[in-house]
Order: C-alpha cells, then structure tokens, then sequence
C-alpha cells in the first residue's frame, strides 16, 4: 500500500467527520479582503470538467475557523464545507456540477472572532472528461526500480487501483520491471499491453478478451518491442526497437541521459505473430512511433547519426550527446496491403538547433502535440522541454506557452474528445512528476493547467514517487491480477519476422 493510500485515507476520515459535523451558517459580519485566498493546490480561474472529482485544497491563511461555500447561478445557496483542508463530499459535488457553467467558491476566515471574506474563486464547467487515466508509479531513482507498479485512477472520484505491481513475482534472486502500458482506442474494447522486463519477461498482449506473452525479438532486430502505438481499428501495433544506454550526471541538473544506439521501426500483427520493418536505416535513430487517428499514417522522431559499430556509438553519445537533434517525420500507410509508404520531413527542429520526442495527434486530427528541447529524446530529465503544437493542415509550430512552466513538461496524451489533455511537468519541486489537466478552446488555445485532485490536499506532498506515461481510457481495465501471472508464467510466443 502507497503512503499516498495511507495518509490520504487517515486525512480523509478526519476531515470526513468535520464536514458531517458543520453546522455553521455563513457570517453576515464580516469585512473584505480585497483579494483571494491563497489556496494549494491553485484551483482558482480554471476550466474544469463537468464530471472531474472534487478540487480538494487547503487554505493557507492564519485563522481559527474556516467556511467555503460552493455554489452556481442555479443553486445560490450551494454546500458549506468547514475546515482549513476542504474535504468536498463526492456526490454533492457532482449535483452541483451537474447543470453549471460556472462553479464559485467564498471563502471565509475568522481570526479573534473576527469574520474575513476573500473574493470569489470562479471556476467554468465544461465537457466531461474519460472516466479514467492510468500511469505508472515509479520513484525518481535507479536503484528502486523494482518498487513501481501500473495504475488506474477513477478521475470522478479518488478509486485508484493497481493494474499491475512489480512485486507480484519479483523474487530475491530476480526482480522485474514493468512498463509501457499501452491500449487501443482508449481501452474501449479491452485491448492493451505492456512490458515486463528481467523476470517472466516479455511482452503482454490483452486482445479479444484474453491476455498472451509474446518475444518480440528476433535475430532481425536490435531488441524487443520497446515503444508501442496501436492502430486505432487494425489488430496492429507499431513498436521501436532500441538499444540504450544512460548517463548519469553528478553536476547537471538534468541528471540523466538516456541514449540510442541504434533504433528501428517495426509493425506487429496480433492475429500472424509476425513482424516486419517500418523504418530501419543504419543511418537513422527512428523512434518513438504514434498512429493517426484514421490509422492511415504513422508519425515518428529520427536523429541523423554517422554510421558505426555499436560499441563505436556508445563511445561517440557519451562524448557528443548534446549533438543528438530528432526531426519529426511521417509515413503513409496503407491497411489493405499493410505497406508504408517513404517517409515526408514534417518539422525540422534540428535545423532550429532542437530536438523533438513524444508525437501526438489530436483524435479529431487538426494538430499534434510533442515535446521540444535542446537535444535527445529522453525529455523527462530536460528542464529546457516544453510542449509545442502543430497545425497539421497549415504546419505552423508554436510553443504552448498558456501551459508550459519553467520546469520540465514531458509525456502527454489527448483525452477521446480531443477536449482535454494530460500531461507530467516537474513544475512543482523539479525532482518528482505530477498530472497536469487542461482545456482546448474552439481557438486551439489551452486554459490554466491545474494539477489531479487528490482526496486530501496533502496526498502529493507526502507521496515520493513520480507519475509515468499518463493515458486517458474511456472504460478500466478488466484483467485482474491473477490474469496477469498466470500469462507471464507461460513461455512467450516467438514472434517471426516476416521476409
């Protein structure tokens, strides 16, 4: 169980009792603050989802007593939660919401019986968002990885459960690793996978209801399956095969590298167990594939790189590894004969002294998202990364200043609607990642991000792990634990690379 779990639940069982016992009616004296209250985390000129969970926070003002009222245009006299730490019951949450365009929030406080009340916080309601999000959990080090695990959150309350835990099978003698989880279209149909690593390794594959090990590498490749994309409707996924290596940092302040050697493309097909190449020159560092929603293109990165032996490469990124500029590039595809056609030069960044990771088209197919800093792919760690956006008809660029921080931003993902994004950002302590939520307008511009509310206010303050490959799924997933074990115990199947 996570510290989150434990302290979250102890906090929240408190302040549980404090509402059920608030009985206090607002004050009718009192004078004005002439500002907001200062609140963590900042829930204040947001655009929210109409079915999100509770925006807990606490108020950071020196009072004896505390009343926040929650109300809307149509129901003027809303809920009164007491307390410094707003524990906002679920359900009269949510029949608030349930008609609003606007949510308000007074604040009150009282010092030495004397009444204070702040300005409004104004937050607009707007389309819901997918019920749920998973993410992996994973500590910011390198010598705790076996201590991680897979999750789901419910994003209309606080439910989170585990997918799966590295613990599960880990033993003494050999640990495991678990990531890049993946689904089809959202999750919609079940479909899913993800890696494991070390222990019972291989790749797990949830289509048509049941799960499979499959051993993506063959003497063709450079590696297994590393990063994956699903084709929207075809039993496809598209994977990168890389061969790594990292650096560590003692001085720098983005600590670690992570490096190609050599990477290719490659598409599996689910129903033949074959693969074959997507992309795979010498030549090229081709990584990080990520499906159009009409599944009739595929989008990727590449680095240019001189041609040498691999242990020539190793030599050369560890001296040179600021050199590494990815472009963004594109490949037509066709489902029928299941070929791609030669890649299109999309965005050049290296031409711009950059270099971008993390591809990502809206569902409706208007504009993608990806990461931009000064070199690599391993963004995560770069505190120069930020995220830009791509209007595909026009192929304009620009940077998403409304939402980028000083810190990093990396991985993101577009819920269903295409209306809301999700995305990791170290904008908060520069050492742990947090989820961040936001709106796109009709003009294409993006509203005040605010972090994922938590049942308590606390709850990320006292969890020391960082949030890993957010991804919207419009229903959770459905294979249980033992599922799980029972596939990775099972020899994989071979896949066969396709002549």
């Amino acid at each position: 169980m996570y510290i989150k779990k434990q302290i979250g639940a102890a906090i929240t069982v408190a302040m549980a009792v404090a509402v059920v016992s608030c009985s206090h009616a607002l004050p009718s004296d009192y004078s004005l603050a002439g500002r907001m209250a200062s609140i963590s985390p900042d829930y204040a000129g947001l655009v929210i989802p109409r079915n999100i969970a509770p925006l807990t926070c606490r108020i950071n003002e020196d009072a004896d007593d505390f009343l926040t009222c929650f109300r809307t245009s149509a129901d003027p006299d809303g809920f009164v939660v007491c307390g410094q730490a707003l524990d906002i019951p679920v359900d009269r949450w949510h029949r608030l919401l349930a008609d609003a365009d606007t949510v308000y929030a007074d604040i009150y406080t009282c010092k030495g019986g004397h009444w204070t009340r702040y300005t409004t916080v104004a937050n607009a309601v707007a389309d819901s968002i997918d019920p749920y999000i998973s993410y992996r959990l994973i500590e910011p080090g390198y010598i705790g990885f076996e201590n991680m695990a897979i999750c789901q959150r419910n994003l209309e309350n606080f439910d989170e459960h585990e997918i799966f835990n590295n613990q599960a099978m880990s033993t003494e003698k050999e640990g495991q690793c678990i990531n890049c989880h993946s689904y089809q279209d959202y999750n919609r149909d079940g479909n899913m996978q993800m890696h494991v690593r070390v222990g019972y390794g291989g790749t797990l594959v949830g289509h048509g209801g049941s799960l499979k090990k499959i051993n993506l590498k063959t003497p063709e490749t450079v590696s297994a399956g590393v990063y994956p994309s699903w084709h929207p409707t075809e039993p496809l996924i598209a994977y990168s095969n890389n061969t790594t290596s990292q650096t560590f940092h003692t001085r720098d302040l983005n600590k670690v590298e992570v490096q190609d050697a050599a990477s290719d493309l490659v598409l599996y097909d689910l129903d033949t167990d074959r693969l074959c190449f997507i992309a795979n020159n010498p030549a090229e560092l081709e990584t990080f594939p990520c499906w159009h929603p009409d599944g009739l293109s595929l989008w990727y990165v590449s680095a240019h790189v001189p041609e040498m032996t691999e242990k020539e490469m190793a030599l050369y990124q560890a001296l040179n590894y600021k050199d590494f500029k990815y472009d963004l590039y594109r490949k037509k595809f066709d489902p029928r004969t299941r070929r791609f056609e030669e890649a299109d030069t999309v965005y050049r960044a290296s031409a711009l002294g950059k270099s971008v990771t993390l591809p990502r088209p809206s569902p409706d197919g208007r504009f993608l998202m990806f990461t931009q800093g000064g070199f690599g792919t391993f963004h995560i760690w770069h505190r120069d990364a930020d995220l830009y956006m791509l209007d595909i008809a026009t192929g304009e660029t620009r940077p998403l200043d409304e939402i980028n921080s000083d810190d990093v931003e990396s991985y993101h993902s577009w819920s269903s609607s295409g209306k809301w994004v999700i995305f990791s950002s170290r904008r908060d302590d520069g050492s742990y990642t947090r989820l961040y939520l936001t709106h796109m307008g009709a003009d294409g511009r993006f509203s005040k991000p605010f972090v994922l509310p938590q049942a308590s206010p606390d709850a990320d303050g006292c969890l020391f792990k960082s949030y890993n490959i957010p991804e919207f799924m419009v229903r959770p997933v459905d294979f249980s634990r033992s599922e799980f074990i029972e596939a990775l115990e099972k020899d994989p199947v071979n896949v066969v690379m396709q002549q």
